[in-house]
């Protein structure tokens, strides 16, 4: 027989599937949204969402830190593919279909990460750049894997009201995409810079969207 409390755990885990899936909708449309309106898409009561975030951004924190984790969980399978551009190929693939950068680039800056967050951004950073090492010797002499960065935020940045038309368009362009960065003719200008790859995160206290309980 089901107790009371197994009930109210399984509620409260349906809760905040419900509430992550919603705040990631309101705040891909507008980073500023209070969390009352990610409540109402969520159809949850605001003292639901509370209950499970003290403030938005523990909300925002939440939504980029998993974003984070598939992006490991995606490195870390394809890195146990044999064919080295194969495996790069497919951990490429497989951020783009689970959309990681549309969020993380786009509230990037709205929160304080965590040390954990931090330690995760430099497992993934290691995993990646393993990755991206193997498949070098196919790749333009000159491509460096902020280059990688770059191609994966170009695909994040695809986006049509049709979710399904997304990931196809997104898929077609990432073809390219991975098209141009093997072997050819020289690249045209520097690789970015690691400023230019990470100023987003650098601390932005005038932002009005960091850190509002609503």
């Amino acid at each position: 027989m089901t107790s009371p409390t197994s009930g109210r755990a399984r509620q409260a885990a349906r809760n905040d599937v419900t509430i992550l899936a919603a705040a990631k909708e309101v705040f891909l449309a507008d980073k500023r949204a209070p969390v009352a309106a990610v409540a109402d898409r969520a159809g949850v009561g605001i003292s639901a969402l509370y209950r499970r975030y003290a403030g938005k951004e523990d909300l925002l924190r939440k939504l980029c830190h998993d974003g984070l984790r598939t992006f490991i969980d995606q490195a870390e399978q394809a890195s146990a593919a044999a064919d080295d551009w194969a495996a790069f190929e497919t951990f490429v693939h497989g951020v783009v279909d689970a959309d990681v950068h549309s969020l993380t680039v786009h509230l990037a800056g709205t929160f304080t990460p965590t040390d954990e967050m931090s330690a995760d951004a430099v497992r993934a950073d290691e995993l990646a750049s393993a990755l991206f090492e193997r498949a070098r010797p196919q790749m333009r002499p000159e491509a460096v894997p902020a280059d990688l960065t770059m191609l994966l935020e170009m695909c994040a940045a695809v986006r049509v009201p049709d979710p399904v038309r997304t990931t196809s368009l997104r898929r077609r362009y990432l073809a390219m995409l991975l098209d141009g960065l093997r072997a050819g003719a020289a690249l045209p200008g520097p690789a970015p810079t690691w400023l230019e790859i990470n100023w987003r995160w650098l601390p932005r206290p005038d932002d009005p969207a960091v850190n509002s309980r609503e």
